[in-house]
């Protein structure tokens, strides 16, 4: 194989250097924490569009007649009124419920959901007796969202922060291009789960599909089960004892885990091959792929 070489930087790469765009170190890092929430709120600040809610304070919402946007314009009203337990009845599989929450609360729903449902939310604690549809918690922020039957395609796309969890099976695509937060399946996934993931945690108590972890920047995928096999630049990783632990715990929380229990999980990470992609020949890319 020829050894790579380092040609001069173009102009391009000069200014971006100069702008400090690389100068960022990604691994190891947690999300950055850009200002404390509790002590804006003692100086009156809080974050955009969020409510001073009780959760002792409870409300009832039935959905049956309902469209997703009036369920969602009624949740954010009973917020403003104060209201900290929400329990949304009959959701009849409807999609998009419950998207944008910026606020500190406890929703349950009784039922199912269909696509997109809880996407971009911020600080919500969330139970849903049913299942739920593609995209599950897009985008999600943080708080936690519980799923105690199956979800579909694309669970957890670009999570951030947060704890996605479902009981059940999900399909595939799971936390793709996943950027923080954890995510924990109790049954199987589909093909491609973990693509592109950048960041966080995830953990699969069941089987896995094809191409897990496919292109991972970084982050860490534990699995129970099988995969159907591993994606490009995703390789077995040695488990710690603090790898262990902190299965034991946060498994502990929701109730999950695999049949063979936490000795059963294997971990995987990013091969790290892929980083320097565009400076590679292009025998060597044939290599890699």
């Amino acid at each position: 194989m020829a050894a790579l070489t380092r040609s001069a930087p173009s102009e391009q790469e000069r200014l971006s250097h100069e702008m400090g765009m690389h100068t960022e170190k990604l691994s190891g890092r947690s999300l950055e924490k850009f200002f404390d929430i509790d002590l804006h709120e003692e100086h009156g600040f809080s974050l955009p569009g969020a409510f001073d809610v009780d959760f002792n304070k409870r409300a009832e919402i039935d959905a049956s007649d309902l469209s997703s946007s009036a369920v969602n314009l009624r949740i954010r009203s009973l917020m403003k009124d104060g209201y900290g337990t929400i329990v949304i009845k009959n959701p009849g599989a409807k999609h998009s419920i419950g998207v944008g929450i910026l606020n500190r609360l406890n929703l349950i729903i009784e039922g199912s959901l269909g696509y997109f449902g809880l996407g971009l939310i911020d600080g919500p604690n969330v139970r849903i007796s049913g299942r739920v549809g593609w995209s599950c918690a897009e985008n999600m922020m943080s708080g936690t969202v519980l799923i105690e039957k199956n979800a579909g395609s694309q669970f957890g796309a670009a999570i951030r922060g947060g704890d996605l969890v479902c009981k059940g099976n999900v399909g595939s695509r799971t936390g793709i291009d996943m950027k923080g937060g954890t995510i924990i399946v109790g049954g199987d996934t589909g093909a491609f789960t973990g693509f592109m993931m950048q960041r966080g945690r995830m953990v699969i108590c069941g089987n896995a599909g094809k191409n897990l972890g496919d292109s991972m920047y970084d982050g860490i995928i534990y699995i129970g089960g099988e995969p159907q096999s591993l994606g490009v630049d995703a390789v077995w990783s040695e488990m710690n004892d603090l790898d262990r632990k902190w299965l034991e715990r946060k498994l502990r929380m929701y109730d999950v885990g695999p049949k063979g229990g936490i000795g059963a999980f294997r971990k995987i990470v990013a091969g790290k091959q892929l980083w320097n992609y565009d400076n590679l020949e292009p025998t060597e890319k044939k290599l890699v792929l």
